[in-house]
Order: structure tokens, then C-alpha cells, then sequence
């Protein structure tokens, strides 16, 4: 079985698809990302959803975790809880930048742990879509992916300055290469053209593996 610390391996452990749909008339891109984890179902869930546990493999969260409130993860997306149907599934909106897609977490029982599903749907800009393909949010989902899966394994909190200082060096890149690819192998699955799917992956990469510049000191 494939090593779930090791993030190279842990990315082959993740199965993802693509789908086109709409919403309220819109059209829109529903990514699906499904991984199994050797946790119970009720552990799994209780990391998802406590918002003590949450900062342990994610970012700190607050608001009200309840059925219609609102809640902000400390320096990115915040939201509206929709649903809640423990230990089965969960849905919220996920609002970042301005723009509104939605998010829904099932939780199932597999042979020796727990299968969770990440459902994110968007509308999407043409051009984005274009540049940077699945892998602009995909990416970021399977680096949550697995940082809940060395979580769950180990019960130490990740250090997620140190996961994104790997991500600017070899491992990161391949990484990204990795993740990447799988959605972009997605996108051609769901009607994509190869090449244009091959040159949104390089993008892709790049934004998610380039060292930000050091500020100037003062």
C-alpha cells in the first residue's frame, strides 16, 4: 500500500473526475476528488468538522459551524454551512476573491477506513480555465488531501509554512507535476483537448511551485 506520509505516494492515492453542469442557469465545473484513509468514519469526520481539530491539518476557522451560519478559515475561503449530516456528509459555499462555488464533503465506510469524497462546483472564466485548467483548484485540494491523511495517521499537527516552503523545491514540483497531471488527465476525460490541457498543466505548476519574492527590508 501506498505510504500516506509520503506526499509523492499519497497523490497517486486520490481519484479524480471532472464534470460539466449548471447552476441557476449557469454553467459550471464540478471537480471530484475521492481518497480512502485508515480512520474510522467518526474520526474522519470529528477532523472535518471540530474547529480545534481543524487547525491541526488545515487553517484556523471561526464563526458558527452550525446549519446557516457563516464561517472564515484565517486567510481564505469563508462561507455558509448549507447542510450538515453527521457522520455522512456536509455542504457549504466557499467563497474566495469575490467568487462564490460550492463545496460538499460524503463520507463513506471502506474496506479498512473511511472513503471521502470532495465535491467542488464553480463557475469558471473561459480564459482561467484555459491558462491554468483543474489543477488552479484541484492542486490546492489534494495538498489539503493529503495534509488530513498524515494527520490522521500520525495525530501531529502539520506545520503549514514548512509544506509550503516543500512546495518551491524538487519535492513540491513533482508534486504539483503529479496532482496536476491527474487533473489534467481529468479535463481530457471529460472532452478537454490534450494540448491544451498539457500546456494549463505547466501553468499550473508553475503558479503553485514559484517562490513568492522576498520583500525589501525596511
Amino acid at each position: 500500500m501506498p505510504d500516506p506520509q509520503d506526499p509523492i505516494e499519497a497523490a497517486g492515492m486520490v481519484a479524480r473526475e471532472i464534470r460539466d453542469s449548471e447552476r441557476d442557469g449557469a454553467a459550471t465545473k464540478v471537480l471530484v476528488a475521492r481518497r480512502a484513509y485508515r480512520a474510522d468514519q467518526a474520526d474522519v469526520w470529528d477532523a472535518l468538522t471540530s474547529p480545534e481539530r481543524l487547525p491541526r491539518w488545515f487553517l484556523p476557522v471561526s464563526g458558527d459551524l452550525e446549519v446557516g451560519g457563516r464561517y472564515q478559515f484565517e486567510g481564505n475561503a469563508g462561507g455558509v454551512v448549507e447542510r450538515c449530516d453527521a457522520p455522512d456528509s456536509l455542504a457549504a459555499t466557499w467563497e474566495f476573491g469575490g467568487q462564490v462555488s460550492w463545496m460538499t464533503v460524503n463520507l463513506s465506510k471502506g474496506e479498512g477506513g473511511t472513503v471521502l469524497e470532495l465535491v467542488h462546483e464553480a463557475v469558471v472564466d473561459p480564459a482561467m480555465w484555459s491558462q491554468y485548467g483543474p489543477g488552479a483548484v484541484g492542486i490546492g485540494w489534494d495538498g489539503s488531501l493529503y495534509g488530513l491523511g498524515v494527520y490522521l495517521e500520525t495525530g501531529t499537527p502539520l506545520d503549514g509554512a514548512e509544506f509550503e516552503a516543500w512546495m518551491t523545491g524538487p519535492g513540491g514540483v513533482a508534486f504539483a507535476r503529479l496532482t496536476g497531471g491527474g487533473w489534467a488527465q481529468a479535463a481530457v476525460d471529460a472532452g478537454d483537448d490534450r494540448a491544451a490541457a498539457d500546456a494549463a498543466l505547466e501553468n499550473v505548476v508553475a503558479f503553485y511551485t514559484v517562490a513568492p519574492p522576498e520583500e525589501p527590508e525596511a
